[in-house]
């Protein structure tokens, strides 16, 4: 089976090592057998949502949002249906945003995003950085891996807040950094196979539980196998728990 993922707007959409998200995920798929193939899309470019398994789209500077919604917005129908058929969207913090409503900045003024999910985004007076865990609530992940992690970690560093709608649910709840937004302990959404996240680092080498999650999603899309061939992840464990201890023990001196 073929796995194709669209990395859009790679030139602007890829801070803190974002493209490592795409390396991970297409490492963990060729160590399985599967092919997988990357396709890179940039402003003015054509893109067929419904041929992909995965889109990715990483962050980026608020001052970019305008700019790739007006370059999207011709083919919003497109993907949302492409979203309601299945298609699994990885989105990071500006990647996030975008989907949402609107970005409000600090002056008041509101950048619309593409509309397609029920969140929005205001500007905070400071941002919000540092180390964050969260306690997920995804009932796949036992499905999808080959360990039992049930937490995530990564770097966050943004100014907005980001709040959810009712029909969307958050990825977990932060039990140390800021997450969504600072007050409602919300870390990222899920919208049937779509997730947005604050999570930087890049997010999937440090928990390959949520990769492997997003590549059995795109498999069972695509009518191949829900089960992925179990891979040694001592080392992967290893390194994530490690993280989680060094993160939460720092926690309990301050």
């Amino acid at each position: 089976m073929k796995i194709k993922l669209c990395h859009l707007y790679p030139d602007l959409l890829d801070l803190y090592g974002d493209r490592g998200n795409i390396l991970t995920l297409e490492a963990r798929a060729r160590w399985r057998g599967l092919d997988f193939e990357v396709q890179n899309v940039s402003l003015g470019e054509r893109i067929d949502f419904h041929s992909l398994d995965i889109l990715f789209l990483g962050g980026g500077s608020d001052r970019e949002q305008s700019i790739l919604v007006a370059d999207l917005m011709g083919r919003v129908e497109e993907l949302k249906a492409a979203i309601e058929d299945g298609l699994v969207v990885l989105s990071i913090c500006g990647g996030y945003q975008l989907l949402g409503q609107y970005y409000q900045t600090t002056e008041g003024r509101r950048i619309p995003g593409l509309g397609i999910l029920d969140l929005w985004t205001v500007a905070g007076a400071n941002r919000l950085t540092g180390n964050v865990v969260v306690n997920l609530e995804i009932e796949e992940l036992t499905e999808a891996s080959s360990n039992t992690l049930s937490t995530l970690v990564g770097f966050e560093n943004h100014s907005g807040r980001t709040y959810l709608g009712s029909e969307l649910k958050s990825l977990g709840k932060v039990i140390h950094g800021h997450g969504n937004n600072g007050e409602d302990q919300g870390e990222g959404m899920r919208y049937k196979n779509v997730f947005g996240t604050y999570l930087h680092g890049p997010l999937l080498p440090k928990n390959p539980h949520f990769a492997d999650m997003l590549l059995r999603l795109a498999m069972e899309r695509g009518g191949g196998a829900k089960n992925l061939v179990p891979l040694d992840d001592r080392l992967e464990i290893l390194a994530h728990e490690t993280v989680v201890d060094r993160i939460l023990s720092k926690q309990k001196k301050v």
